[in-house]
């Protein structure tokens, strides 16, 4: 049965969309790519970054995360009100809560910090969290 990774993003999807496109080039057509935005912008600019299908909104990444073996994305996707208060307690327990393996992208927001995180440039954090992906479904290549 084909794996499936579920990559979570809100604001314009920026994160997402770079996660699902390394992840893509790691991957190849090996495992779905499900995008699940907090708004039909981020959802879109993950489906045009290479995601196989999506869905927005709160009632959809409730219903949908649970279905990933992997779920991607950056770290506010698991904290309350966090990207402008668009990540709602929904949200957040839903993705917390999910089965499969989290990857978060540790990416500060205004109203938390992340201590002992080394500062390390965008790319590299995603080139890293789309590889941790690819291992944990055991498709490296």
């Amino acid at each position: 049965m084909k794996k499936t990774i579920i990559v979570v993003d809100g604001m314009g999807g920026g994160i997402g969309a770079q996660l699902v496109s390394r992840t893509r080039e790691l991957i190849g057509g090996e495992a779905e790519i499900i995008a699940l935005g907090a708004n039909s912008c981020a959802t879109e600019r993950m489906l045009k970054a290479g995601a196989d299908r999506g869905a927005s909104g709160e009632n959809a990444i409730r219903v949908s995360a649970p279905l990933g073996d992997v779920v991607l994305g950056p770290m506010g996707i698991v904290v309350p009100d966090s990207m402008m208060g668009e990540i709602t307690p929904v949200i957040a327990g839903a993705v917390f809560g999910a089965r499969g393996r989290l990857i978060l992208v540790p990416v500060a927001q205004s109203h938390f910090t992340l201590v002992g995180v080394e500062k390390v440039p965008m790319a590299v954090l995603i080139a890293a969290a789309a590889a941790e992906a690819a291992r944990e479904l055991g498709i490296e290549k």
